[in-house]
């Protein structure tokens, strides 16, 4: 039997059209797949991992995911262990603890102040730093692990009731004038308007601030606002009056 080429090509004409027309189906299915590969961002999200250049820009909105349920309140100080862990690399959490510098060591950045801040506040900080250099986003969690039952000790000498160490508890805001009446009060002939604090302001022997109080106007007078915040190792001396009487 002999075809007409006439019919053969009406026939083969939709068939070859069928075909070209799945090939194309298949590569638009395949096409939104690979360019969704291509945009999404590396598991780890370190920025040294993606080139940050126009071809690949860094999302729009960085925020911090649950930035509210981090702590606000508590205040953190020398001893305390922190939970600490950037949601974007997928690993557990790692422990840090705040040490005598007042201190974290943080992943990429070193070196992290920690001590006086929440952590909310920390975990704010660290991620704008991180953001800065090594992540597109920083989901940063911080929590409190544990707490030292002290932050460190005061140390009170002079014309004072009973001089010498005090422990200041990791949840109290130890001052100048609760220190002198946890001591017993002034002895009969302290200067009580001289008040000397003397604190450590860096590592060097000759790096000291000092403070001189007038305690007499906090506690008689009620000037609470010039009751200094004492820090672990003040070293407190009350001086006695030249004229007793």
């Amino acid at each position: 039997m002999k075809f007409s080429s006439k019919i053969f090509r009406s026939w083969l004409q939709p068939a070859v059209s069928a075909g070209w027309l799945t090939a194309v189906f298949a590569l638009g299915m395949l096409a939104p797949a690979g360019l969704a590969l291509a945009d999404e961002p590396s598991s780890t999200n370190h920025a040294a991992a993606v080139s940050p250049d126009l071809t690949n820009p860094a999302p729009a909105a960085v925020t911090l995911d649950n930035v509210d349920v981090l702590d606000d309140k508590y205040h953190l100080v020398i001893g305390d262990q922190i939970s600490y862990k950037v949601v974007e690399d997928e690993e557990e959490p790692v422990v840090l603890p705040v040490t005598d510098s007042g201190e974290i060591q943080v992943p990429y950045l070193g070196r992290y102040p920690a001590a006086g801040k929440t952590c909310k506040e920390l975990a704010l900080g660290i991620k704008k730093e991180l953001e800065k250099k090594y992540y597109y986003r920083a989901t940063v969690v911080v929590a409190v692990n544990s707490k030292p039952l002290s932050r460190g000790k005061i140390y009170l000498f002079g014309a004072i009731a009973a001089p010498g160490p005090q422990d200041i508890a990791s949840n109290e805001k130890l001052t100048l004038s609760k220190a002198i009446l946890r001591a017993g009060g002034f002895t009969s002939f302290a200067n009580e308007k001289k008040v000397k604090v003397t604190r450590a302001a860096g590592s060097g022997d000759n790096d000291k601030q000092t403070f001189i109080v007038d305690v007499y106007g906090i506690l008689e007078n009620g000037q609470t606002q010039d009751d200094l915040p004492l820090l672990p190792g003040d070293l407190i001396f009350v001086p006695e009056r030249m004229i007793r009487f």
